[in-house]
């Protein structure tokens, strides 16, 4: 037995090692297009530039759906600020960046709002269905045993504190179990329940679960510049979208503080996930755009993308790679993920920052992320 779990430990670590590393199938275009109507936009509303006009305001005739806030369109410099030591590669070169207005999500989606979706779709995640090894095994280097059926059963990831220090922090086993019965109504195992968590963020969910929820819901994910952008909050060049000052972070996000992953000192009030609007909201009024639980955007995690997109001058609304790329994971495809979780710390990952990012393959799931979405004019007219 212990064979066979190690051998499902390699193939799900394989599978899932972009969620919990230390910074380090496509949606079909026609999802990532606006709906054909055309909007246009009262000239004071509208910033103009030499290869683009941008919204900026939002437009009369438009409602803020609820639950939402128009973010102001805008010019910004994506990725790493110079003072940001903690700054990883993958985060350079900084690179201009221009946003049309949007709407966004206040919250992470909750609990109760999913279980809305749910009910009224008869949705099945991922972490509920069959685990399909012939799908799977085309994720893992050739020859990969397939592990007994008994543990090939549906489930995700769930996080486990150490009992002692960990001298190696890149060997995520130590710190996650691929836990059978693992979802978003059971997100740390099947003896866990969001009973009496509503207002909190649900996790257990997979890119392909977030579309599923847009689509029914009329929105989509943002994309990674959007997300950027929103975080930063009205604010330029900072690390935080509070500021430079690492001392208050316990005050503005949900975070690991103390010995990760040995002993968390609740310095900021939670162990675990904390519920919605726990802390307070950026410039724009967003709650949890540090920290809490990672948030899925619609980029490619492409490593060189940050390159290529520094060539050009300005970019406009850019949606990413056009393909996933990470040497370290090259069996898997990755979306981006942003604004870190309640297991960041500064000797781990330290992602409550506006510019921290990283990669999650498409299928995975664990208890430290969730999502939010965001909606445009074009969307609702």
């Amino acid at each position: 037995m212990k064979l066979k779990m190690r051998s499902l430990h390699y193939i799900l670590l394989l599978s899932f090692v972009a969620i919990v590393c230390t910074q380090c199938k496509d949606v079909p275009k026609k999802e990532q297009q606006e709906p054909k109507k055309t909007v246009t936009p009262k000239k004071d509303n509208v910033k103009k530039d030499t290869t683009y006009t941008l919204i900026i305001e939002k437009p009369e005739d438009v409602k803020v759906p609820e639950g939402m806030v128009w973010i102001p369109g805008g010019m910004f410099v994506q990725g790493a600020v110079p003072q940001d030591k903690m700054a990883m590669q993958h985060e350079k070169p900084a690179h201009k960046v221009a946003v049309d207005g949007f709407f966004m999500d206040i919250t992470e989606v909750t609990n109760a709002q999913f279980a809305k979706f749910v009910k009224e779709t008869g949705y099945i995640t991922v972490a509920e269905r069959a685990i399909d090894w012939e799908e799977m095994k085309k994720q893992v280097p050739e020859g990969t045993p397939k592990p007994h059926d008994s543990i090939l059963q549906p489930g995700s990831l769930t996080f486990k504190k150490s009992k002692k220090s960990v001298p190696n922090l890149f060997d995520f086993s130590q710190w996650w179990d691929w836990t059978i019965g693992a979802n978003w109504k059971h997100p740390n195992g099947p003896k866990s329940s969001i009973k009496g968590l509503d207002n909190y963020p649900v996790v257990q969910i997979c890119y392909e679960d977030a579309m599923a929820y847009c689509n029914w819901a009329g929105r989509r994910l943002p994309t990674e510049a959007e997300w950027e952008y929103a975080a930063n909050g009205g604010k330029t060049g900072t690390i935080f979208f509070w500021g430079d000052d690492k001392s208050v972070l316990s005050k503005n996000a949900n975070s690991w503080e103390g010995e990760f992953p040995v002993e968390n000192s609740k310095k900021d009030g939670y162990e675990n996930r904390a519920p919605v609007k726990s802390y307070q909201p950026n410039g724009y009024g967003l709650y949890d755009m540090a920290g809490n639980v990672w948030e899925w955007t619609t980029d490619w995690y492409n490593v060189n993308y940050y390159k290529e997109l520094a060539a050009v001058t300005t970019k406009k609304n850019p949606l990413g790679a056009t393909d996933a790329y990470n040497p370290q994971n090259l069996y898997i495809k990755e979306k981006v993920i942003k604004g870190g979780s309640f297991l960041c710390s500064d000797s781990y990952c330290a992602s409550y920052r506006i510019s921290a990012r990283m990669g999650s393959s498409v299928d995975s799931s664990a208890e430290h992320t969730g999502f939010r979405t965001v909606a445009t004019v074009k969307m609702l007219k």
